[in-house]
């Protein structure tokens, strides 16, 4: 095959964790015989040469502004496929993947895949899956010709480490777009602590906790913890329980921490598709025969206003 295009983003001067994911998800499809990897970044040079240490053959560099709209940015990313030969662009599944995908896509006058959870090539074709019908489902996706886009759900692939000993070509593009939109401001949600998505470990509370007041026992146990954060399920964000932005599922967060402790939630399968990539599962539910008991490593069967208290104290003994 030609080859994968990688676009990768910065976020206030630092280059995304999902950008190294995507790297790590190229490399894997170059071993399956996907091509050479190429990356773009809105960046210096310096960007371009951690992308080649953490798994690109090659770089290019735009001269648009890191926090550039789709608009501005495709003119490079059509340069960088058309300079690389890719046939495959991987996009992170962001508020700029989100107008990307489907922008290059028209321009190519192909289709694009996106929100993806699995990538694989097969029979020399891109092969992308995703979920439907509300998570109910998996769908897979190739295409019969042209420029296959996919973009892709962040803790999905794991980065590689990186490696000083990379070399790489690195070119400069000057393909810039026009803006149509003008951001007129940002707000920055404030938050403290480990970001959910980055948590080693994550304490999950759903419906089952029977009031809000349920989370300050989750906190009090995740505090236990080192790297350590609190989420929830959809059912009680939307009760107002908890932050949304500490949602985990399909329309949330997606994590993929060491350890996940569910604790009351029954394992809807949207909520399944949030964290299911989870090294070891305990959960915490009154009924033995819920999806998450069902899927997990470990499972306490009670009432966890039993089981809270006792177990932070153990935990709390081991240091």
């Amino acid at each position: 095959m030609a080859g994968i295009l990688v676009v990768a983003e910065k976020n206030e001067g630092e280059i995304t964790p999902a950008s190294f994911e995507l790297l790590g998800a190229a490399r894997q499809l170059a071993d399956q015989g996907g091509g050479s990897v190429s990356a773009l970044i809105a960046g210096s040079a310096a960007d371009a040469s951690t992308l080649i240490a953490h798994g690109a053959d090659a770089a290019f560099t735009s001269a648009a502004p890191e926090d550039s709209l789709a608009e501005v940015l495709l003119p490079a990313v059509e340069a960088a496929v058309s300079q690389s030969g890719a046939d495959i662009v991987l996009i992170s599944m962001s508020s700029l993947g989100r107008d990307l995908g489907p922008a290059l896509a028209f321009r190519a006058k192909s289709g694009v895949a996106m929100d993806c959870t699995a990538l694989a090539i097969e029979g020399g074709k891109l092969r992308a899956t995703r979920s439907c019908y509300g998570g109910n489902a998996r769908a897979e996706h190739t295409w019969a010709g042209g420029l296959q886009i996919a973009t892709v759900k962040a803790k999905t692939y794991d980065a590689l480490p990186a490696d000083g000993g990379r070399s790489g070509a690195v070119s400069a593009i000057d393909a810039i777009g026009e803006a149509r939109i003008k951001v007129v401001g940002v707000e920055k949600a404030t938050a403290e602590g480990v970001k959910l998505e980055d948590a080693e470990v994550v304490v999950s509370g759903g419906r089952g906790l029977g009031d809000p007041s349920g989370f300050q026992s989750l906190e009090t146990l995740a505090g236990t913890f080192k790297q350590a954060a609190v989420g929830a399920s959809r059912a009680a964000c939307d009760l107002g329980w908890y932050p949304p932005s500490q949602q985990v599922g399909l329309t949330g967060k997606v994590v993929s921490p060491n350890l996940y402790i569910a604790v009351a939630i029954s394992g809807a399968s949207q909520h399944m598709a949030g964290m299911g990539g989870a090294k070891n599962i305990v959960a915490i539910n009154r009924d033995a025969d819920c999806n998450m008991v069902k899927v997990s490593r470990f499972a306490i069967i009670e009432d966890y206003k039993k089981v809270l208290p006792a177990l932070i104290e153990e935990i709390k003994k081991l240091g």
